[in-house]
């Protein structure tokens, strides 16, 4: 009958009936189920619901019924009690809703900073102890978090270098400037775009993946069970994941350099009749090193935090399923918001010391 439930619904509405605010309640109410042929406890629960609408606290009963069902009434009418349908929450108005937010928006920033600083002693731990560091385990996630990452990351790059210079190189014909895209290209790819691009890239690859993969590991208690042996799970299972991140993401970052720029010779070489050897020339006089440096050098701060976001989410994933795909995508929103928010402070710190 559950599946019918809606039927039964609906049936009932039309036998009862809606009450009136002012109609006289019954003091009882007693059920006829001579005509009954199946009865389960999901119809019982809506029949005695329906019943609570039209009686506040009047006893049921009910006459002609098997006893099979007469029992599974029975039942539903001792759980009932137990059956709390709690008000909805009344809505908090703009202000008190801006505080809620601002207080959760605090209990994770202290929550990040928190295991931020276990990583961190576990690092220092790791460093006066060099031979607890999993080494099998940073290999294998240096496989995941790097090479196999290599063709999205070209791929990605190759193409913004086609589409940057393509727009440059539509403002620049028109003032006979198509030799000065070259230095537009150069210093965005290497400084701002490949960085910021491969960043995001790997959030939402690399850090939703130990999201799930802790997140996982929680749910099995596998966590628990490293816990329970008198390891670390933070140099277990965090560390080789921050190490090969930070390690990586720099490499991944002159991969995107190398092929935004590729991307950029085509369009300059089809578009701008600039041959590759004058490409690569005017690339030298123009790109300065610090410029790749600079983008070089923001990557493993990026992979800190994207790795420090991911592992922390996964470890705080609840028991059951669902609390992996909601922690997961929050993983890829906060760290995606956390390198934008890095990559805009590198660049008011590098002005501000003429970089």
């Amino acid at each position: 009958m559950l599946a019918q439930l809606m039927l039964i619904e609906a049936a009932l509405e039309q036998a009862i009936g809606p009450s009136a605010p002012n109609a006289p309640r019954p003091r009882s109410v007693q059920i006829d189920g001579q005509a009954l042929q199946a009865l389960d406890t999901a119809a019982a629960l809506a029949l005695v619901m329906k019943i609570k609408t039209i009686t506040a606290t009047g006893p049921i009963s009910a006459t002609g019924m098997q006893p099979a069902h007469e029992g599974v009434l029975k039942l539903v009418l001792q759980r009932m009690p137990e059956l709390q349908i709690s008000p909805p929450a009344p809505a908090l108005a703009w202000r008190a809703q801006i505080g809620a937010s601002a207080f959760s928006l605090a209990q994770m920033l202290r929550s990040h900073v928190s295991f931020l600083g276990r990583v961190a002693e576990a690092a220092w731990q790791t460093a006066r102890r060099p031979h607890t560091l999993r080494v099998h385990e940073l290999i294998a996630q240096l496989g995941q978090t790097g090479v196999s990452a290599i063709p999205v990351v070209a791929l990605v790059t190759f193409l913004i270098g086609v589409v940057f210079a393509y727009l440059l190189g539509l403002q620049a014909e028109q003032y006979g400037a198509n030799i000065f895209v070259v230095d537009g290209v150069a210093l965005g790819m290497t400084r701002e775009f490949s960085p910021l691009l491969v960043a995001t890239i790997m959030a939402g690859r690399s850090g939703a993946a130990f999201t799930a993969q802790l997140g996982t590991m929680r749910l099995t208690e596998e966590t628990d069970a490293i816990r329970t042996l008198g390891l670390s799970a933070e140099q277990v299972l965090v560390l080789p994941r921050v190490f090969a991140l930070m390690i990586t993401l720099p490499l991944l970052v002159f991969v995107g350099d190398v092929a935004g720029l590729s991307g950029a010779l085509v369009i300059a070489n089809t578009m701008l009749d600039l041959t590759p050897a004058g490409f690569i020339d005017r690339l030298h006089a123009a790109l300065d090193p610090r410029h790749i440096l600079i983008g070089l050098g923001k990557s493993p701060v990026f992979a800190l935090f994207i790795a420090v976001i991911g592992c922390r989410m996964g470890m705080d994933v609840a028991r059951d399923t669902r609390s992996i795909g909601i922690h997961t995508t929050s993983t890829v929103v906060q760290a995606i918001v956390a390198v934008i928010i890095l990559d805009a402070i590198f660049a008011i710190v590098c002005q501000e010391l003429g970089w």
